[in-house]
């Protein structure tokens, strides 16, 4: 006999013995008062400060957002009645999709319930379009591509970390005459770090290789219009399909990719995540078309949120905490062992209210397990002073390293180098 209740009982308790189980808070938004939520607990609730959101800019609670979405409930229910193919597209995506192929001037968008169904089911249909197709992958690449790559059945080569030397290598070793798909992202959301798109794209030209950029922790966040780094680069005609989320800057539900007319058509018409799965609802898509186009005119939040980004590494640098380089919106401080990673996520939440989730592996290499800290427009200077004070204690009661190994009376910044050490998805 099979004892399969033990063997999921193994593999869980697997991942109690390496000190990465993962806990979910129980956490309830305040509508208003964001980053402020309730935390409930062993029978009790308490306000806490949430720091680790992708709501980035706090656009899931922006007024004209959440009127959208109220006034699309009540015009038209608050589900899509089945996928697109059965039940034709509501109106809302219709115009949803018009803004986002708008936005990063493509001639045509397609949205997905996630951004992770749409870099997987995207990646795996246009390679598998191609025949004897070849994908050149970033090691660093979020699993959702990575399972995008796995399932379109194609040759792979990874490339090492915005490494362009590498890739050009792997470009040059492969047949000439073969399509080719080079798929990476703009800002990896564990490091913060940003790829090297202009290189990147002019191997592609060099080498008659199609482009793929995931831009799911930049779109809302840089560029004039909040297009993403390749916005912001002036690089965006020269990405073939450009993937971006509404959950994160938009504040809202779903992923989408753009591109051209025949290269969404053909995702749209051969990728079974696409055609079997029920449509966005209307509601969703009306308040992420809201989000949009208000962060297309709107540079204040972007402004606003740099500022703060900037500021607490600022701060937390000086005193002593060792917080990684990263030229972007993340804020990665570095623990480097899952277990104090754990106890330190847990101490600040019991202790001083702050929500902060430990990132372990498998989402980054073993000994790089960090707090991932996001500064939104709404963490103003006192949330950032008392979150400085919540972590230097922290790191004393759990005994976490600092930066110079003990934190000195006045510290000078410090910054430590993640290490990359192989392919994980965050």
């Amino acid at each position: 006999m099979i004892d399969y209740k033990g063997r999921f009982a193994a593999a869980i308790d697997a991942l109690h013995d390496e000190k990465r189980y993962r806990v979910f808070a129980d956490l309830e938004r305040i509508a208003g008062r964001f980053p402020a939520a309730i935390w409930r607990h062993e029978g009790e609730a308490r306000e806490i400060t949430v720091w680790c959101s992708n709501d980035y800019l706090g656009m899931g609670q922006h007024p004209a957002v959440m009127k959208a979405m109220r006034s699309a409930v009540a015009a038209m229910g608050s589900g899509a009645g089945g996928t697109r193919n059965i039940s034709g597209t509501n109106h809302p995506l219709v115009e949803l999709e018009r803004e986002l192929a708008d936005l990063h001037s493509k001639e045509a968008a397609l949205v997905f319930t996630s951004g992770f169904v749409s870099n997987e089911a995207s990646i795996s249909t246009i390679a598998r379009l191609l025949p004897d197709c070849q994908i050149f992958s970033d090691e660093l690449n979020h699993a959702s591509m990575i399972e995008g790559v796995k399932k379109s059945g194609c040759r792979k080569a990874i490339f090492r970390h915005n490494d362009v030397d590498h890739l050009e290598e792997l470009l040059k070793a492969a047949d000439p005459a073969k399509p080719k798909l080079i798929v990476f992202e703009s800002v990896y959301s564990m490091d913060g770090d940003i790829a090297p798109i202009a290189a990147i794209a002019d191997l592609a030209e060099r080498y008659n290789a199609l482009t793929y950029i995931d831009e799911v922790h930049a779109v809302g966040m840089y560029g004039a219009r909040g297009g993403g780094i390749t916005e912001r680069d002036g690089e965006a005609r020269r990405i073939d399909v450009i993937e971006g989320t509404l959950a994160k800057a938009f504040g809202v539900l779903g992923g989408y990719i753009a591109g051209s007319r025949d290269v969404i058509d053909c995702v749209r018409s051969y990728a079974p995540g696409f055609i079997f799965t029920t449509a966005l609802p209307p509601a969703l898509a009306a308040a992420a078309t809201a989000s949009i186009r208000h962060l297309k005119t709107s540079q204040v939040e972007r402004d606003s949120q740099q500022r703060q980004a900037a500021r607490a590494k600022a701060v937390l640098g000086a005193a002593g905490l060792p917080v990684m380089a990263s030229p972007t919106h993340i804020v990665p401080v570095l623990v480097g062992d899952p277990d104090l990673c754990k106890k330190a996520s847990d101490h600040l939440l019991e202790v001083h209210g702050i929500y902060i989730q430990p990132i372990n592996y498998p989402t980054v290499p073993r000994g790089t397990e960090r707090l991932r800290i996001t500064p939104t427009p709404f963490h103003d200077d006192a949330l950032i002073a008392k979150l400085r004070d919540a972590l230097v204690e922290t790191w004393q009661a759990v005994g976490i390293a600092f930066a110079n190994a003990a934190k000195p009376a006045e510290p000078a910044r410090s910054r430590v180098t993640p290490l990359v050490v192989s392919q994980a998805g965050g």
